[in-house]
């Protein structure tokens, strides 16, 4: 009776030895994506069962916290991978000098602009928007200024641009808008202006409870609730300045001890699989993927009168300075 005993015990560690052989890669980005609603669950899912690896996807923080925690960890990090980062953000990191040139050539891209860069990959776009629930917001603002002449106790919620990509991307918006006068543009603003939270979540979180009256989120926010609650009342402003256009990016870290691994995982990401996920999941444009073939129900948002957008080279020397025109307006 030992020897089977024995064979079995044998066989358990042979198998344990196996699954621990595996070939581990990690991704770095951000809270919603790895929750349980967001593309994380799905996306490991079907890429594990291509790759026989161990696909680890870390919260690591939103859009500049993320950022900051690998230019912290530099060439000691454990990721093999950054998915998070948007086009505010990528100058900044190229020049940490962290991450490596890719190994593929994007092709037939669905993003509305010409996508050059040798760095970093885009998996979904979207424009940030204001968002309301139509049946407690009648009188919706349509620009910037009729936000401003709301009634005092009219009050948003946003996001920081020091550690959110939502919040950078409100701070470049209204830059991109209104240029030399963004600082009269926020001194406006700032009665409205309930909190400024750390991350999406918490804001948006926030809006839900009924704590705000709108939102700092996406044009493409209210698919989420039509399509996987059957609720069609939250809506996104449509503003006649236009809307700022967010890409997000993945890019590959130079000190990778997978490097073969995290450039099929790149390959993956602009893949089908992939790419069908992220509307649903992510609710955002996908980047490889035909309008047409979109969920039902988004052909119901908003399409921006005008797609505003820093390029990529700008957006660093911008953003310092109209991140101080930002704190210098709300400390007052």
């Amino acid at each position: 009776m030992l020897k089977p005993l024995l064979f079995a015990a044998g066989l358990c560690l042979a198998t344990v030895a196996t699954a621990q052989e595996k070939p581990v890669l990690t991704v770095y980005t951000y809270g919603s994506f790895v929750s349980d609603w967001g593309p994380g669950p799905k996306v490991e899912e079907a890429f594990e069962a291509e790759c026989n690896c161990d696909l680890q996807l870390i919260d690591a923080g939103d859009g500049a916290a993320l950022l900051s925690r690998v230019q912290l960890e530099g060439t000691r990090s454990k990721a093999d991978i950054v998915l998070g980062l948007d086009t505010n953000l990528t100058a900044r990191a190229r020049e940490t000098g962290l991450f490596a040139p890719l190994a593929l050539t994007a092709q037939q891209l669905d993003v509305p602009v010409e996508w050059v860069d040798d760095t970093f990959l885009p998996y979904d776009w979207g424009y940030f928007a204001f968002v309301y629930d139509k049946t407690k917001l009648t009188d919706v603002p349509d620009s910037f200024q009729s936000l401003i002449d709301m009634p005092k106790d009219f009050k948003i919620v946003i996001q920081d641009p020091r550690s959110s990509t939502p919040g950078l991307g409100l701070l470049l918006w209204v830059k991109a808008a209104y240029g030399d006068k963004a600082a009269d543009i926020w001194a406006g603003l700032q009665p409205h202006i309930l909190t400024v939270t750390k991350g999406w979540s918490e804001a948006y979180g926030m809006f839900l409870k009924g704590e705000a009256d709108m939102v700092l989120s996406y044009t493409t926010s209210p698919a989420y609730h039509l399509i996987a609650e059957g609720d069609n009342t939250k809506a996104a402003a449509s503003f006649s300045e236009g809307h700022y256009l967010q890409i997000e990016v993945a890019g590959k870290l130079a000190a990778t001890d997978q490097p073969e691994l995290a450039d099929r995982f790149l390959e993956f990401m602009i893949g089908p699989k992939f790419q069908s996920i992220i509307p649903t999941t992510n609710w955002m444009y996908p980047a490889v993927f035909s309008l047409e073939g979109l969920p039902k129900g988004f052909e119901t948002l908003i399409t921006p009168v005008e797609s505003l957008i820093v390029p990529a080279e700008d957006a660093k020397r911008i953003k310092d300075e109209a991140l101080q025109e930002w704190l210098t307006t709300l400390s007052r």
